[in-house]
């Protein structure tokens, strides 16, 4: 291989300085952007470079989240000796820069491959409106993301080699990715599927090869999920039936992907039957490549993560109650939904053999693009507008509001000795309470949860920390809980919210003064 044949990814260099730039200014006005989940990460991170342990901002072991980012954070920090919140904009921007970088080593190996088509996919994925709200936060999600794609690197290299170094190589990666993301469960399902579709493989050599698979890839979350149980009695923490049926799940998934393909909220009517095109198609185009064998593309793992990942979270969301389907959640499905949709029209071209036909074809498949590039952009320059050049920033705990907020002010500089020592501390946002106070705090009870609501109550001291501005109606509202207690207030914020101790003792002395 000469040096020109090593360096002809050159050009994805440009594109990854492009994404390094776009996420320097998404943070340029505050930062990272810190989310609750954020803080989670943040905390277990502290807890693991200061003591090696993995416990979070109330002193208990991180069980809602897998090990692997806080663990990532903290040796970083650890390291480093900086903040996970300091080092957070730089830490997205480089891992960015991978994505973009490994996104291009792949389209590069594409069957055919074209350099213009990379050029307008990079530009896609740069402009993503969901992956740059992803890299402008401290999310799990800008490493998962990246694990993906090295996925895909790494098994596409076992399936042209049938190497057992390559599968357990792509089996630790989606092992590590298990422990980042619970959802990388899909990445073992996507091996797996084409280890079973694969007819190359002889049945005696799948079998085994199917076995060193499995336990590698499930070894580091069983591990993960062993821990959860013996240190907290659950696997992933206290987890609540659905509320959303699959039929309005669909919708949300289609919502999302209209969202990213420029459409405006008026348009969602054709969000369901959009879902509903995008998941049969990937089907199709599986069946078809296995009819073919030809499952060893690229785009063909590409489109069958795709599937298996949106089809996850559809499911999922129907059994199990989280956020609703949301950029956020889609945001790992972006690039291979994007090559799985985009890839086709090089072997279109590629089976044109009138050069005039060709160019034609050619020049209307990036006339779209242009004009979906430019959808996109207006809607990256109307975030822009919004969270930089108004001074707002990105959403979230270091916001413009946050900052200028007198009950958060206060928080940062309370003295810890104004708490009392033993009693404990609740909030509707424990996690904001940490932020900016540094002290410990717990979330008031899920109204799910009756017997937690009942312990809460048997409470006989306790202060909370209420924040008006962060209505939850998954939580126990302040009012019930003054019907249930005699609060006494501390101070109070207007507009904003009030800080509150009940004392048990205190009530009975003024019951019986009375």
């Amino acid at each position: 291989m000469g040096f020109l044949d090593k360096i002809k990814n050159y050009d994805t260099l440009l594109f990854s300085a492009i994404g390094i730039y776009a996420i320097y200014i998404f943070t340029s006005y505050n930062g990272v952007g810190i989310s609750p989940d954020s803080i989670m990460y943040t905390s277990a991170a502290r807890s693991f470079a200061a003591h090696g342990t993995l416990h979070t901002f109330n002193h208990v072991p991180i069980v809602d989240f897998p090990v692997f980012y806080p663990v990532f954070l903290g040796i970083i920090a650890f390291t480093t000796g900086v903040d996970p919140v300091a080092f957070g904009a730089t830490l997205n921007m480089i891992l960015f820069a991978l994505l973009i970088w490994l996104s291009g080593y792949i389209m590069y190996r594409f069957n055919p491959s074209s350099r213009i088509y990379k050029w307008l996919m990079l530009t896609g994925i740069i402009l993503n409106p969901g992956l740059l709200q992803i890299y402008s936060l401290l999310w799990s999600e800008t490493v998962f993301i990246l694990e993906v794609l090295i996925f895909l690197v790494v098994f596409r290299q076992y399936l042209a080699t049938y190497s057992v170094k390559w599968l357990v190589a792509a089996a630790t990666v989606a092992a590590i990715s298990c422990v980042t993301r619970y959802a990388a469960v899909t990445i073992v399902g996507t091996g797996g599927l084409i280890l079973l579709l694969d007819r190359h493989l002889p049945i005696k050599k799948k079998i085994s090869h199917i076995f060193i698979y499995g336990f590698i890839c499930i070894s580091l979350l069983v591990a993960n999920l062993a821990m959860n149980a013996y240190v907290s009695g659950t696997v992933t923490g206290p987890r609540e039936p659905s509320i959303t049926p699959f039929m309005e799940n669909l919708h949300y998934f289609g919502t999302v992907f209209c969202d990213w393909m420029g459409f405006t909220p008026e348009q969602y009517f054709l969000a369901t039957p959009l879902a509903i095109i995008i998941l049969l198609g990937f089907i199709a185009a599986l069946a078809y490549n296995y009819y073919r064998r030809h499952l060893n593309s690229y785009e063909n793992l590409a489109i069958t993560f795709a599937l298996i990942y949106g089809l996850f979270i559809v499911l999922s969301s129907t059994f199990s109650r989280y956020e609703r389907i949301n950029a956020r959640l889609l945001s790992p499905m972006y690039i291979p939904a994007l090559w799985g949709y985009t890839s086709w029209a090089l072997l279109a071209l590629k089976k044109i053999r009138v050069k005039t036909t060709r160019n034609i074809v050619a020049g209307i498949f990036i006339l779209l693009m242009l004009g979906y590039l430019t959808k996109v952009f207006m809607i990256d320059k109307a975030r822009y507008n919004d969270q930089i050049a108004d001074d707002y920033g990105v959403p979230g705990y270091t916001d413009a509001e946050w900052q200028e907020s007198a009950m958060a002010n206060y928080l940062k500089q309370v003295d810890h000795n104004a708490f009392k020592k033993g009693v404990p501390v609740y909030s509707d946002a424990h996690e904001a309470v940490y932020f900016f106070s540094g002290m410990s705090a717990y979330l008031v009870p899920h109204v799910f949860f009756k017997q937690e609501i009942a312990n809460f109550y048997k409470k006989k001291r306790f202060y909370i920390i209420w924040f008006d501005r962060l209505y939850n109606k998954e939580l126990i509202t302040l009012d019930e809980i003054k019907k249930n207690k005699n609060l006494k207030l501390l101070k109070t914020f207007e507009g904003e919210g009030a800080i509150y101790e009940y004392d048990e003792v205190d009530m009975v002395k003024v019951s019986d003064i009375k």
